[in-house]
């Protein structure tokens, strides 16, 4: 069957229209059109990962961050919470775990620009939201222009200020971005106040964001003095049932930039009062795609790789010109002096999280591990970064019949575009769902005919047309362009489809056999195409411009040196720029074991038990833990609704139940008393686990 498109309308470019950018000490700008972002006068596509800095201890960041550049984030956000810097009033602490410019100065040396969401109310799963205790006693409005709120809060933005002075883009530094507030939907008055108030302090960035979500008609933002980014979560934990979710529509190619699912929206395409946020004065930006989530006490969704990738790669396809993920890097709350710094009910939010977990599900695990959406979402950042100036400026085009979540049936594809060159992009996969395979599929551009392909099980993936690549135009390609190392591009082959390229005035060829197995090289002119079979392409880094694939292992670097997120004796091959060169490193090391020894009676007691009585008493069993080394993971099998762990009589770790395994750091426990608490699991806490909430996605 041949799939053709809608007609592509070009948008007018505008410049200039915002009171945005900006230029560091060597005029280098960032500014922003309508479409796209600019750097240096040219398109430009970052990749945005948030990682908590206060919810990760200070001796890992540098090592954490390193591994987020070789996962291909650009760009480092981080809440700072209020409530971690001064939970006591007028005590400011900015030491050890909570040193802001430490990290702003570890971004820049890992390679990363930075964008710093000061609040003052953040979100983030925190306590309050992020206000201290105090703050939220003191009886008079908050989040608004209250003059009693804003002293405060002034008092707050000029301590971050102290902190990152002579670190902003302006100054050579690696600061570009501030975000203002988070998710407040209907007071543009109060977020231009935060603006001029933080660049009355001396805030000064190219770029000031906003949340743009609400309803269809958008938040109330001030229209030409911030950037309103949006967000996309693959479920939602804090739905307040346990019943699946209807098909998510982030896995069909729809232009829309808002997700109703955040919050409680009234979908009304314009406000009562006749607002309509002007979505077509900005590019298309996100901040919060969600290649994770955090596990509620009632609601405990599962996120495997292909859910990230494909919601990731669906938002592409329809516009996303800054990729931002949250969260990107799991953490641990800190403890507080008076509290514990989680979200609860008991504080009058909606949702119970662990008292220490932040976890996330994230690419990036609390404790640094790497799972399956690293790895795959790694080939869109790799593409972003080398094609974005190609791609910034296409325009997304929709297929010519719409297609809806619940279509199990049809193909789903846009394509992005400048009218002549473009790619074309396909998603043959639904959360928790099921596609009927598709045979002899022909995508028809209107200017290129790729050939008959099939489209057969959980796949997402994205083809070049009429591209220009080194002198040579290739016609089109089978095969998922990856990266570009010198006169060598990289692409991925699909699974279930041959890899073959088509130059102009040439019959379509495919590559020759190479090595290591399954790679095959294509010399077209000065140019040279290496396909890499897509489990190999998984492992594929590029670090320092030059390309290593890992042999099942996760590589980044750091201080220079090739390393191996699982540690250990690791190989890998490096492309030498006409070959790939096998390599070896690192030295066997012996992971430690666990013994775990029940225990009939209660060993200790801690003001933290009651997470493990959530939703009234629970029975709690009790074992001792023990570990034969610090080297490695061990994972703690349990089934219960909540766990903690005790190291030293001092809560270590914490996991609510979610059916898949709980795997800590042996350092955690290496050398100390530690001890595990199980509360039991009852029907009325895990329907949502039975229901398919808590199951993998397929």
């Amino acid at each position: 069957m041949v799939y053709q498109f809608q007609k592509y309308e070009p948008t007018q470019l505008k410049r200039g229209h915002l009171r945005l950018g900006g230029s560091d000490p060597q005029g280098r700008r960032i500014d922003v059109t309508n479409l796209y972002l600019e750097r240096d006068g040219k398109p430009w596509i970052g990749v945005m990962g948030e990682f908590h800095f206060s919810r990760c201890p200070r001796e890992k960041w540098y090592g954490e961050l390193c591994k987020m550049k070789a996962g291909g984030i650009t760009t480092v956000a981080s809440y700072l919470f209020w409530i971690h810097h001064e939970e006591i009033e007028g005590e400011f602490d900015f030491s050890g775990n909570l040193d802001i410019r430490a990290f702003v100065e570890l971004t820049a040396k890992a390679g990363m620009d930075m964008v710093l969401r000061v609040g003052p109310w953040a979100h983030g799963e925190c306590r309050n939201g992020g206000f201290p205790d105090w703050l939220v006693q003191k009886g008079f409005p908050l989040r608004e222009n209250h003059p009693e709120y804003l002293a405060l809060v002034r008092v707050w933005l000029e301590k971050i200020y102290e902190q990152v002075k002579g670190l902003f883009y302006k100054d050579g530094g690696n600061i570009i971005a501030v975000q203002l507030e988070n998710e407040l939907t209907d007071n543009a008055e109060h977020l231009l106040r935060l603006k001029q108030m933080a660049q009355e302090i001396g805030f000064d960035v190219p770029l000031y964001t906003v949340t743009g979500w609400n309803s269809s008609y958008g938040a109330k933002i001030p229209v030409k003095e911030v950037f309103p980014v949006f967000s996309a979560y693959v479920d939602a934990p804090w739905a307040e049932h346990t019943r699946q979710l209807p098909p998510s529509e982030h896995y069909v190619f729809e232009k829309k930039r808002n997700d109703a699912s955040v919050g409680s929206d009234l979908i009304r395409v314009v406000d009562e009062d006749g607002w309509r946020l002007p979505y077509e004065e900005y590019p298309f930006a996100t901040c919060e795609l969600g290649p994770g989530l955090e596990p509620t006490h009632h609601r405990r969704p599962i996120v495997s790789g292909m859910d990230a990738y494909a919601m990731s790669l669906v938002k592409l396809g329809v516009g996303n010109n800054l990729i931002g993920y949250y969260m990107y890097h799991g953490g641990t709350n800190p403890l507080g002096k008076r509290s514990s710094f989680n979200e609860t009910r008991a504080t009058g939010y909606p949702n119970d999280y662990p008292i220490l977990s932040y976890d996330f599900q994230a690419p990036l695990s609390e404790y640094g591990e790497v799972r399956e959406q690293y790895r795959l979402l790694n080939l869109l950042h790799l593409f972003a970064q080398d094609f974005g100036e190609k791609l910034a400026p296409m325009e997304a085009v929709n297929g010519r019949e719409k297609v809806e979540p619940g279509d199990g049936t049809s193909l789903r594809y846009c394509m992005r575009t400048d009218g002549e060159s473009g790619f074309v992009f396909v998603n043959h996969y639904q959360r928790l769902g099921h596609i009927a395979d598709l045979e002899d599929v022909v995508i028809d551009t209107g200017s290129v005919k790729f050939p008959p392909i099939s489209v057969k099980g959980d796949i997402a993936f994205f083809m070049p047309f009429a591209l220009c690549l080194g002198g040579e135009r290739l016609e089109y390609a089978t095969a998922q362009p990856i990266c570009v190392c010198g006169d060598t591009v990289f692409f991925a082959e699909i699974p279930g489809v041959p890899a073959r390229y088509r130059f102009a005035g040439q019959e379509e060829r495919q590559g020759s056999a190479a090595f290591p197995e399954g790679v095959s090289i294509l010399t077209e002119g000065g140019l040279r195409i290496v396909t890499l079979p897509w489990d190999r392409a998984r492992f594929a880094r590029k670090l320092g411009g030059v390309l290593y694939v890992g042999d099942g292992c996760d590589l980044y670097e750091q201080d220079g040196r090739i390393l191996s997120v699982e540690g250990g004796e690791y190989r890998y091959v490096r492309w030498t720029g006409d070959t790939f060169a096998e390599q070896a490193d690192g030295e066997p090391k012996q992971a430690a074991r666990l013994t775990v020894t029940p225990l009939r009676e209660q060993p200790l007691h801690s003001p933290y038990e009651e997470e493990l009585h959530i939703g009234g008493e629970r029975k709690v069993a009790w074992s001792e833990l023990a570990v034969d080394s610090p080297e490695g993971f061990v994972q703690v099998a349990y089934e219960g609704d909540v766990a903690q762990i005790y190291a030293d009589g001092q809560l270590a770790a914490d996991d609510y139940y979610y059916g898949r395994p709980w795997r800590v750091p042996a350092a955690l426990l290496f050398g100390k008393k530690c001890f595990l608490a199980v509360s039991e699991l009852r029907d009325a806490s895990t329907g949502n686990i039975r229901s398919g909430c808590g199951r993998s996605s397929r």
